[in-house]
């Protein structure tokens, strides 16, 4: 998709459908009925129950939740999770899936983890899927602005890496592919080093990810700005 194309394509997008932090019960309970739809009936990953679709991770993860503006329909959801330091043996979902010793290299008060990335089957068709993963970007970089992140961990299906890669989006394997509901990639990313890479090579992507660079800066800029 050239510029022009990815231009036209977001700006439709953006006229359709709204990313928004999921703060209200209301909101988080259509996260979960999303997620049961998509993890439970469409992909056959979870069990879930009584219509939704969670795990011990949720009460401290932040949730983002893409609507159609027609009807408040949600179509897409994304959660950042804090390392969960109160969960005895475990600080981050995708340690369920083996042990990873790089997390040690990570800064783990400004990391958390990119999980439950997914969108409704309901919104794959055309060019809208490319963008509206794309707006889960947006609403990871959103965020992680809110809660003065610097890093990022994941578990990552290998073919959506690739298409972040397309994107500009690129993240760091973090060990072997491990068996998780397939096999996945652990990863981390460097925000910074992720908005700088988008910024240079895909200037309309990074516009729209960033929201012209206000989503999320460095935590010493945000410092120096409030000093």
């Amino acid at each position: 998709m050239n510029a022009d194309h990815l231009a036209a394509a977001i700006a439709e997008v953006r006229k359709d459908f709204a990313v928004e932090s999921a703060q209200s019960a209301a909101d988080r309970d259509d996260v979960f009925r999303l997620r049961y739809q998509i993890y439970c009936v469409e992909r056959n990953f979870e069990p879930g129950r009584d219509g939704r679709e969670m795990d011990e991770f949720d009460e401290i993860a932040r949730h983002a939740i893409i609507r159609r503006r027609s009807d408040g329909t949600a179509v897409g959801t994304v959660r950042v999770i804090p390392p969960a330091c109160h969960i005895p043996g475990r600080r981050f979902p995708l340690e369920q899936a083996g042990r990873f010793p790089q997390l040690q290299n990570l800064p783990l008060a400004r990391t958390a983890e990119i999980s439950r990335f997914a969108l409704s089957r309901a919104v794959t068709e055309g060019d809208r899927p490319a963008v509206l993963r794309l707006c889960l970007i947006r609403a990871v970089f959103m965020l992680s602005g809110e809660l003065g992140l610097t890093h990022w961990c994941a578990l990552m299906d290998p073919a959506l890496l690739r298409l972040l890669r397309f994107s500009s989006i690129h993240f760091h394997p973090m060990g072997a592919l491990v068996e998780y509901h397939g096999l996945r990639q652990p990863s981390w990313g460097d925000i910074a080093e992720v908005l700088e890479r988008v910024h240079r090579e895909r200037p309309v992507i990074w516009d729209f990810i960033s929201e012209h660079g206000t989503l999320w800066t460095k935590p010493e800029e945000r410092q120096w700005a409030v000093a």
